[in-house]
Formats: structure tokens, C-alpha cells, sequence
């Protein structure tokens, strides 16, 4: 029973701290043009993956995704169509990453 009650307590602590301190939303926006690395995020999300490479991979991992589910293979399928939603999503995921990038 006391270590119930010494558990409980650390959870309360941890939890207060948790939503009581506040904590600034870090987030990037996309680069303009001429800024530092813009170069790089106009290759890598603008001309790749939200180019005709990144629509045929995001697209293709898709109906891999529903050609695996239909096989009832769906621990195989739903890699397939979460990784294809993320390459068509990827310029939003980019830009929501924040400090991670």
C-alpha cells in the first residue's frame, strides 16, 4: 500500500510539471528563396519528393499497401500505405517537425 501511494504520487508530480510549465511550439517554416540551405529544401522536398518521384513512390507504396491488404498480408500492408502517405505528405511533415530537422 505505500508504494501504491508513492507511485501515485510520482505520477501526480511528473504530471503536474508536464502540463503546469509551459513550453513554447517550435516549429520551421519553409525557406525563402536566397535564405540559408534553400538550395538544399528546394531539391530535396520541392523538386523530389513533391515532384513526379515522390508522387510514383508515394503512390506505388500505396497500392502496395492495398495489394498486401487485400492478400491478408495487412502487418506488411499498412507500412506500405503509412510510408506512402508520408512521401505525399512530406513537405507539410517537414514543416512540422520544428527543431527535429
Amino acid at each position: 500500500m505505500n508504494r501504491t501511494k508513492v507511485l501515485l504520487g510520482a505520477i501526480v508530480v511528473v504530471w503536474a510539471i508536464m502540463f503546469l510549465v509551459p513550453v513554447a511550439a517550435q516549429a520551421i517554416s519553409a525557406p525563402s528563396s536566397g535564405s540559408f540551405a534553400y538550395d538544399v529544401y528546394d531539391i530535396a522536398i520541392n523538386k523530389i519528393l513533391k515532384g513526379p518521384i515522390g508522387f510514383v513512390c508515394g503512390g506505388a507504396a500505396i497500392v502496395l499497401g492495398a495489394v498486401n491488404a487485400i492478400g491478408g498480408r495487412v502487418m506488411s500492408a499498412v507500412p506500405c500505405v503509412l510510408g506512402g502517405a508520408a512521401i505525399l505528405k512530406a513537405d507539410a511533415i517537414t514543416t512540422s517537425l520544428g527543431l527535429l530537422f
